[in-house]
């Protein structure tokens, strides 16, 4: 009797452990923790900053005509000039004779020009009486001639020589600033030596100098960013307007003229600029993003990679690959705020729910 009710015990405490075991819960699965890396459009494109300074767009090296030595200067460094101020003079007395002499050889040809056509005029009633040969007449037609060609000769000699005494004076072309002076009061400068420049005022402009791995930064006609130091590093807007087709010599770098449409009061000549370019050009830019090489999923032809939607869910989307680097590679086909698996993508499953780390969206 108690062996049968041992083995009834016995079966009563099996049941109920076997019941309870039953009744246990299975634990849900965790999604997976993924690397991922957002999407910033404002970031896509290697933003270039080069240094400059505010230049005049037309910048004249200024000299004389004629040379001489100088008698005064009548402009500093600096000055602010108006078109048709006199900013320097030289010696006007060689120039003077030279005009004298000038005259003086017209006189003679014109002295010239009357005998050769008074001899025409005897010849030409002697010939039409035929009293002398054509040969005979020819002869003092071909002087007359040649006599009136000097005299107007003569008179063009005469002509430079009184415009070389206009030229004796220096006279400024346009409003502008006197920005170099190279020359003082007694030198004696030749004809066409500098001796000061005149930046005309009207139209500033930013002189930059860039690399060539970066020309294409700087196309003609782009708009860049530009700021200035003293002006509190304030942006305003500028145009590429010139690029030098050939780099310098020393440097190695191409000069590049940015212009400024609507620049501030207080910029002046000389001030620091700083010229910020993003990237190649703006439809090479757009929608250009640098991931890890980790991110591309590829299982046929198109490469994809996996994208996290608001949901936490992954889903492939097709990229087109620009060109590979270091462990990355760039590609086209995202938008901005999109989130991409950098890591890990082959052990991920459409429409399968991650997490993402903490900070990775924003």
């Amino acid at each position: 009797m108690q062996n049968r009710f041992f083995k009834l015990l016995c079966m009563a405490m099996i049941l109920a452990a076997v019941a309870g075991c039953g009744k246990k819960d299975v634990p849900a699965e965790v999604p997976p923790l993924v690397k991922s890396q957002q999407v910033s459009l404002s970031n896509l494109a290697d933003t270039a900053v080069y240094a400059g300074s505010v230049h005049g767009r037309h910048e004249t090296n200024m000299s004389f005509q004629v040379g001489g030595q100088i008698l005064r200067r009548n402009v500093q460094l600096g000055d602010r000039v108006r078109a048709g101020d006199t900013l320097m003079i030289i010696d006007a007395k060689d120039v003077v004779q030279q005009a004298n002499q000038g005259d003086a050889q017209v006189e003679a040809a014109r002295a010239q020009l009357s005998l050769a056509q008074a001899n025409l005029a005897r010849y030409s009633e002697l010939y039409n009486e035929q009293a002398i040969a054509a040969a005979v007449m020819d002869q003092y037609q071909t002087a007359y001639d040649a006599a009136f060609a000097s005299y107007q000769q003569a008179l063009a000699q005469a002509a430079q020589g009184h415009n070389a005494l206009s030229y004796t004076n220096l006279v400024a072309g346009a409003d502008g600033v006197v920005s170099a002076v190279t020359a003082e009061a007694g030198q004696v400068v030749a004809a066409g030596q500098t001796v000061l420049t005149l930046v005309q005022t009207d139209e500033l402009e930013v002189e930059i100098h860039i690399p060539e791995n970066h020309m294409q930064d700087m196309p003609i006609g782009r708009p860049v960013q530009v700021s200035f130091w003293a002006l509190g590093n304030i942006g305003i807007d500028g145009v590429v307007r010139e690029v030098s087709p050939m780099a310098d010599a020393t440097a190695r770098t191409y000069k590049v003229r940015i212009s400024l449409p609507k620049p501030p009061q207080e910029l002046a000549l000389g001030m620091t600029a700083s010229v910020a370019s993003s990237g190649t050009n703006a439809g090479a830019v757009q929608n250009l993003v640098v991931l890890p090489l980790s991110s591309v999923y590829q299982t046929g032809e198109d490469p994809q990679v996996w994208t996290v939607g608001d949901d936490n869910t992954v889903s492939l989307k097709n990229v087109q690959v620009e060109a590979f680097g270091d462990n990355q590679v760039k590609v086209r086909g995202l938008v901005d705020g999109d989130i991409v698996v950098t890591a890990g993508v082959h052990r991920l499953r459409e429409g399968q729910e991650v997490r993402l780390a903490e900070g990775q969206r924003s």
